[in-house]
């Protein structure tokens, strides 16, 4: 399935300026990437159809008349006597038919992220997050100051991760007040104005702690990534 389409040339745009802006005066380098999702939550959608097919096995063992009906009336096979055998297939029938169909159901993705536990979704997000980090800022700056801020669409969550010379200087909560404007405007459907936001709060934070040099090269992309 085709990720979604969230901003335009023109917002893209508008973010690289920000940024190209925010690094005018800093010697820090920032990153900025919108991902559609920060995972599949393959395991999560499994994990609730097996819950849904073991429901359904304790709803036959309390109630097995009702199955049973179900089925003779299904495949009008009345009167017959209901061997183990029998019984187990009963079983794995229904089981297999409400995983499949719990499964099926989580295809339609705004009920499947619904069903994530909020926390497994902070998980995720802030895992990719650090790995996008890595792979696009982490070490590649000279003065170690590549900062990455990460908007996840499907968890409505964010995360900036700065590299090790900015971790040491700046407190992790300062960056709550960035991601909080941030959200802000994308709980607004205006997505490339909280990045703008949060670009320019970021900026602000790193030229009070990493103010630019005179010989300041642009080491990293100022575009926005999608992924």
């Amino acid at each position: 399935m085709p990720s979604p389409v969230y901003l335009s040339e023109e917002d893209h745009a508008r973010i690289s300026a920000a940024v190209g802006e925010a690094e005018m005066h800093s010697a820090g380098e920032i990153v900025t990437v919108l991902a559609d999702r920060s995972d599949g939550y393959t395991d999560v959608a499994l994990a609730w159809s097996a819950i849904v097919a073991f429901l359904a096995l304790a709803a036959l063992v309390m109630a097995p008349g009702f199955y049973m009906d179900l089925y003779e009336r299904l495949l009008a096979d009345w009167g017959h006597e209901w061997s183990p055998r029998m019984i187990v297939g009963l079983a794995a029938g229904v089981a297999a038919v409400k995983f499949g169909a719990m499964l099926l159901l989580q295809m339609w993705q705004p009920l499947k992220f619904w069903l994530i536990p909020p926390r497994i979704k902070t998980m995720r997000v802030h895992a990719h997050a650090v790995r996008a980090f890595r792979i696009g800022a982490e070490q590649r700056t000279t003065g170690r100051t590549g900062v990455l801020i990460y908007l996840s669409m499907r968890e409505h969550r964010a995360e900036i991760v700065a590299d090790r010379a900015i971790a040491a200087k700046v407190d992790p909560d300062v960056w709550g007040q960035a991601m909080s404007a941030m959200l802000a405007h994308v709980g607004q459907a205006r997505i490339a104005d909280g990045m703008v936001v949060a670009v320019g709060k970021v900026g602000a934070i790193l030229a009070e702690h990493f103010p630019r040099a005179h010989d300041d090269v642009n080491e990293l992309p100022d575009r926005l990534i999608e992924i």
